[in-house]
């Protein structure tokens, strides 16, 4: 027989341990907050257990099968970064910044591990058409951070949801790597209220200044572009779409001329001037180059003319398979695969909760790139006529 007293023990040990390397402005684990309360565990504080349950979902397995920027180049190039490879390098780099300032790093761990858990196939191509489908049926402008939110929330677990903590939940939804911001301060007193509040306005398409609750997901949130920045540049190199030389001379002496240079610095600024401080930053120079590269990968990688064509393909396709599953629920087409692979898996709450178009808006946004590419085949070949 299990002897809970003692793994509680254990536990409280560890627990001990851990919190007297703490910063004043770490979360800890008393402070977590579920939806609904649940039984003990005794191995594992509540921000293990969300990690864990983020780790172990279908979403997560589905990371490995979808584009970070380039679409369709990792059908025929496996070290083309993916959503997979990404999240586990801003969840590394978040826990070495976490680690340092003396944070809670399972709490990181776990918003790092599910903030993209939302992301369509396609990558922020895919993204921008499945938010023009999504306005044209009326259900709003469609984020990926939202979306991630969704999938804890109401997606996984045949609709039931994983009922993470409310940091989690936050720092999920509170991710923004586009947006370049030199100091993060935490939102000490944001409430689910202004959670919901974000969400109405996202979707009205209307900005919205939105920042974490804890420091843990500021770390997340800066961690996020560390880990995009340099890799996107490697990736358009081997890609055969950047010369190294192109890159502007100021970032490279100054951010360094690899991926893992440029990491390097960002992480050491952000540790150097966030150290015993309420809030995560950069130093002036450091964000001022690394404003610069974003600038100079908007204009040479993310605006390329190959991208450009994919994003034509993908604009098409995810309009076309929009109206498509649309009409598949309209007719009552049970033999759809949002049928029988997707709604037959949800339980009656998520069924009755969302409409057609949210139901349309959930089942692509699971796909990876391959999914997607099958069922575009499936419908437009004549072969599936005969």
């Amino acid at each position: 027989m299990i002897n809970n007293e003692k793994l509680k023990a254990i536990l409280q040990a560890n627990r001990k341990n851990k919190t007297s390397h703490f910063s004043e402005y770490a979360t800890r684990e008393e402070s977590a907050i579920r939806t609904y309360q649940e039984g003990d565990d005794y191995m594992r504080s509540p921000f293990a257990i969300d990690r864990d349950r983020i780790l172990y979902s279908g979403a997560y397995r589905r990371y490995q099968g979808k584009t970070q920027v380039f679409s369709f180049t990792n059908m025929f190039d496996e070290e083309m970064t993916n959503r997979s490879l990404h999240t586990t390098y801003v969840s590394q780099i978040a826990r070495t910044i976490g680690q340092n300032l003396g944070l809670n790093t399972e709490l990181i761990e776990a918003i790092a591990l599910g903030h993209d858990l939302g992301h369509t196939p396609f990558g922020h191509d895919g993204e921008v058409a499945l938010s023009a489908c999504c306005q044209k049926y009326g259900i709003g402008h469609f984020h990926h951070n939202i979306q991630s939110l969704n999938v804890v929330d109401y997606i996984t677990k045949r609709g039931k949801g994983m009922n993470l903590t409310f940091q989690v939940r936050d720092g999920i939804i509170s991710h923004d790597g586009e947006v370049h911001n030199t100091r993060l301060i935490p939102d000490w007193n944001k409430t689910e209220a202004e959670i919901k509040k974000y969400i109405e306005k996202k979707k009205n398409g209307e900005k919205y200044s939105w920042m974490p609750a804890t420091m843990e997901g500021c770390v997340v949130r800066i961690s996020d572009t560390i880990a995009y920045i340099g890799q996107d540049i490697e990736d358009a190199i081997r890609y055969k779409i950047l010369d190294p030389n192109e890159i502007p001379k100021e970032c490279t002496d100054y951010l360094g001329k690899t991926n893992g240079e440029i990491i390097n610095t960002l992480v050491q600024s952000v540790i150097l001037n966030s150290y015993g401080k309420d809030y995560i930053a950069f130093d002036e120079k450091t964000s001022s180059q690394l404003l610069n590269l974003k600038k100079f990968n908007y204009q040479r990688i993310y605006t390329n003319q190959h991208v450009k064509n994919a994003k034509i393909v993908i604009n098409k396709s995810m309009s076309l398979m929009f109206d498509q599953y649309m009409e598949d629920l309209e007719q009552e087409r049970t033999d759809s695969k949002i049928y029988y692979q997707f709604l037959n898996h949800k339980n009656r709450e998520y069924i009755e909760k969302f409409n057609n178009a949210e139901k349309v808006r959930d089942f692509i946004s699971t796909m990876t790139d391959r999914y997607f590419n099958e069922e575009v085949k499936h419908y437009l070949l004549p072969g599936r006529y005969l």
